[in-house]
């Protein structure tokens, strides 16, 4: 069979072999990339999950549960146990709104802001320990947003 790839570019697109499926491509790119945050975020205490949670509250300021949940692509099964981890550690709050008891709120803690100054060393951190410079990342960004655009229509066409 033959493969595709740099050395066999007229291989079908078809092919079952792991290296040349982009699921895989992404896949393993996400756990390295997870895996050099890992070191970073020990220092402050958070896991990736937990640091994504952050980055939207402190970008965001007090923020619904659901759309907190949308902004990280993550459902509610997901997001309920983070957001609990989080307030055990003094991080976040949660609050039901007043003018709606079934809409949570979270925000940030005296202590989640004083962890934001420290945090803002990790992307640039990161970017030195990958060696990727700020117009390779930016190309990189805007390629996946497109094809995460792609797989989603794809996927809600699929339903």
């Amino acid at each position: 069979m033959k493969r595709q790839d740099e050395k066999h570019p007229e291989a079908p697109a078809g092919s079952l072999l792991l290296d040349e499926q982009l699921c895989f491509a992404l896949y393993a790119a996400q756990r390295a990339v997870t895996a050099a945050y890992r070191p970073l975020l020990d220092e402050l205490g958070l896991t990736y999950p937990q640091y994504l949670v952050l980055l939207v509250l402190w970008e965001r300021g007090e923020t619904a549960v659901k759309d907190l949940a949308a902004a990280l692509r993550l459902d509610y099964g997901t997001m309920s146990p983070l957001l609990k981890r989080l307030e055990s550690a003094g991080l976040v709050r949660r609050e039901r709104a007043a003018h709606d008891e079934r809409s949570v709120y979270v925000t940030c803690t005296g202590r989640a802001e004083e962890l934001r100054e420290r945090a803002a060393r990790v992307p640039g951190a990161l970017l030195a320990a990958t060696g990727l410079d700020g117009p390779e990342v930016a190309r990189l960004r805007e390629e996946l947003r497109g094809l995460a655009r792609r797989a989603e229509e794809a996927a809600s066409r699929a339903r």
